[in-house]
């Protein structure tokens, strides 16, 4: 999908308002680039999809973004429609966001500390009860779909990637989907609750648990059904799927505080229709917070890092130039995925488009 003609540099202007400088990510359903409003300089995250995708989601994302659009912790959505240069792309423009929580990860070598969790997992919690206050459920819960803000919103987290979302509920009446067996895997492998391995229609429960392998993978650096063998994709979820069911929660969460097996307990406990109990959650984990003795400070692990490097980068600069310290340059995660694991192509990636 060569949007960009290397050789001629960035000459795509979507809508005739931004222009596109490079790639940041892809998916199956297209390409995600930088893009900057070139009558503002504002930059921008623009996702471009083929008008002729053999299953284009887009243009639902799009609605699914304007429905949440006073959603505390979406990316505002700027524009919508074709690309307005040669037409043959469908042009999704929003707020440009910085690195997702699996870059940080990366970032951090692959292991947060206890007050990180803590701190991220309550805003995660209170991004689901948002979605699903408003009759949605996400479906693909998972480490590169959560991004850290820009700027004066560099604390807050953001949810993305509604590619494969679903309203689980009617908006009026709030009637309920019916429960359906036999459907294929929708989401992300790694973190598929059981439920959604076995086929069986997903619900709010299924984000929550989602949510919990999200926070042993912080805390453990991996899971225990990583890395598995297989000769077909479909064998692979099947061994996943298998390997999820035989490790117990005891066992996941072993030398971890208990609140993390009781909130897996009660995600895997909850009935089909029933509305989780967010607040008791979040009370929980703010309990351990306090517990640990931790200060809310927003100061998160990669912060740490940061600051750290930031000091070594003066100390040397200082040292090379015989000049007093300096302000360093930014020693950070740059990828701004905006949504690239929609139904993407790895190998824990799956699900019905």
């Amino acid at each position: 999908m060569p949007v960009i003609d290397k050789r001629s540099g960035s000459d795509f202007v979507v809508n005739g308002k931004w222009k596109l400088v490079r790639k940041i990510g892809s998916g199956s359903f297209g390409e995600i680039f930088l893009g900057v409003n070139i009558e503002t300089g504002e930059e921008v995250a623009v996702k471009l999809e083929k008008v002729s995708a053999r299953h284009p989601q887009l243009f639902f994302e799009s609605k699914v973004y304007r429905v949440l659009s006073d959603t505390p912790g979406l990316p505002h959505i700027q524009y919508y429609g074709f690309d307005g240069v040669n037409n043959a792309y469908h042009a999704l423009v929003m707020d440009l966001l910085g690195p997702s929580l699996e870059d940080l990860f990366n970032f951090c070598g692959r292991c947060f500390t206890m007050k990180t969790v803590l701190m991220l997992v309550d805003q995660m919690l209170w991004r689901l009860e948002f979605i699903h206050a408003r009759s949605f459920i996400h479906r693909d819960i998972k480490p590169d779909n959560f991004l850290m803000g820009i700027g004066k919103h560099c604390n807050k987290l953001f949810i993305i990637d509604f590619g494969l979302a679903k309203k689980y509920r009617d908006v009026r009446s709030h009637r309920h989907i019916p429960y359906k067996e036999h459907k294929a895997l929708t989401g992300t492998a790694r973190y598929a609750s059981i439920n959604a391995h076995a086929g069986i229609e997903q619900s709010r429960r299924d984000d929550l648990e989602s949510l919990g392998y999200v926070l042993m993978y912080f805390l453990s650096g991996s899971l225990p059904w990583q890395g598995l063998r297989a000769n077909t994709k479909k064998q692979k979820y099947e061994r996943i799927h298998e390997k999820k069911v035989s490790t117990s929660i005891e066992t996941l969460c072993r030398g971890f505080p208990p609140e993390f097996a009781l909130y897996l307990t009660h995600c895997r406990g909850l009935h089909f229709e029933e509305t989780p109990d967010y607040n008791l959650f979040r009370s929980n984990f703010r309990a351990l917070f306090k517990a640990l003795a931790f200060n809310w400070d927003f100061v998160f692990d990669w912060t740490l890092l940061r600051q750290k490097a930031s000091a070594v980068q003066q100390h040397s600069n200082a040292v090379a130039h015989n000049l007093p310290s300096a302000s360093a340059s930014k020693l950070m995660p740059t990828s701004t995925n905006h949504g690239t694991a929609a139904a993407t192509a790895g190998d824990e990636t799956g699900g019905k488009l």
